[in-house]
């Protein structure tokens, strides 16, 4: 007779995406995941596995479901560089206002988390890493495309520039940084790509 799960693996897993973003994987014990979600201890490892599937699954999950639609939407506007001034406006307000004020990003913060190391989020780190670069590239070839950029201006390097600006926005929102700084220096860093 199969078994049966007396609560919702995916309720739990969504519960548990917020603990670990909000607090990271190091500041949270797995009482902390049991208090969380309701489930106990054994139900967790018999569904999930360890403290640090867990952890992996809930990063997965964060990857589909926050930033694959973003990045996917980005790299489809057809604006261009109007595109990408609106997807840095979007994430200050994110990031610094509402719900999930100054909880930064969950992906970014597993930069810096002592799990970063484990092939499993080191894996699933470096295709993030590559679908913003992808999406920011994307939108960059469509302003190339719509005579937007500046002259000599290398859309790749641009996208990685600018993706390495979207971590830092990321983790300078998580300790309190004034969403005004970070929208200046967006308007700064994006300055240059712009055709005069």
């Amino acid at each position: 007779m199969p078994d049966i799960k007396h609560f919702d693996p995916d309720a739990a897993l969504e519960a548990v995406v917020g603990l670990f973003w909000e607090r990271g994987v190091a500041a949270t014990g797995i009482q902390d995941v049991v208090d969380r979600t309701g489930v106990s201890r054994s139900s967790l490892y018999a569904t999930f596995g360890g403290k640090q599937d867990l952890y992996l699954a809930a990063l997965r999950r964060y990857v589909d479901q926050w930033s694959r639609p973003a990045f996917a939407r980005l790299a489809d506007d057809p604006r261009g560089l109007p595109a990408v001034t609106e997807f840095f406006a979007e994430l200050i307000r994110l990031r610094c206002r509402g719900t999930y004020a100054r909880w930064g990003c969950f992906v970014a913060n597993a930069h810096t988390g002592p799990s970063s190391a484990e092939p499993g989020v080191r894996e699933l780190l470096e295709e993030h890493h590559q679908l913003l670069c992808d999406a920011m590239r994307a939108v960059l070839d469509t302003a190339a495309a719509l005579g937007q950029l500046a002259p000599g201006a290398d859309p790749g390097a641009a996208a990685e520039t600018l993706a390495l600006l979207a971590y830092g926005v990321n983790l300078r929102s998580r300790t309190g940084a004034d969403p005004d700084a970070l929208e200046a220096t967006v308007t700064a860093a994006l300055a240059p790509y712009a055709k005069r």
